[in-house]
């Protein structure tokens, strides 16, 4: 596999695992049964309250993948360092809505019964359940921290930055001009034109240019 096809892959992967964890940041991540609040017995938790953190980390990934299609060989590293940081942070913010959904529900709960503090949330709670929206994002996290690896084993082979446009000078003295150029010979036009230098000099020694 080419270096040039390495590197778009790597950063599609990049894209893709930051991708799945934004839009799983955006959906239910748990669905709580409240005892206490009669009007509100049932809430659908979105990732923005079970997991917070995940939308910064997954921007994160995205700005990363742009600064690697233009990034040269040691930034290339850095960014696939922090690409195999970024997964695994994502990896835990993620996993701790599935290890723990009443915990990860609690902000909602307390918004809608006014009760603080961890034990008394989880007396109020009657059952919390996960969707699948987490394992989404685990996901992601997993790709984004293999598509890190992926380019600190890759970065040296992938294609430097190309420049779309070059200057074109003319060629040096004595030799050949470049193909599909057109090379300027002195006419006889040019070298019966008037010497205006010559003739102020004869002009002031006294004699008739014109003669």
């Amino acid at each position: 596999m080419t270096g040039r096809r390495v590197k778009l892959l790597l950063i599609l992967a990049v894209l893709a695992g930051s991708g799945l964890a934004l839009l799983a940041w955006t959906q239910t991540w748990v669905e709580v049964d409240v005892t206490e609040a009669a009007a509100a017995s049932h809430l659908s938790v979105t990732g923005s309250t079970a997991a917070p953190a995940v939308t910064a980390l997954a921007l994160a990934g995205l700005a990363l993948a742009g600064a690697l299609t233009i990034a040269g060989p040691v930034i290339r590293g850095v960014l696939g360092v922090l690409a195999v940081l970024l997964g695994v942070s994502v990896f835990i913010a993620a996993l701790a809505p599935i290890t723990d959904p009443a915990a990860a529900s609690a902000p909602a709960v307390t918004a809608v019964t006014g009760v603080a503090g961890q034990d008394a949330v989880r007396t109020d709670i009657a059952g919390a359940a996960i969707t699948f929206w987490p394992w989404i994002a685990v996901a992601g996290a997993v790709l984004l921290a293999a598509a890190g690896v992926g380019v600190l084993l890759t970065a040296r082979r992938w294609p430097g930055p190309t420049r779309r446009y070059q200057t074109r000078f003319a060629p040096a003295e004595g030799t050949a001009p470049a193909a599909g150029t057109a090379r300027s010979e002195p006419t006889d036009a040019a070298a019966d034109a008037p010497d205006a230098v010559g003739d102020w000099d004869q002009l002031s020694r006294g004699d008739d240019p014109t003669a």
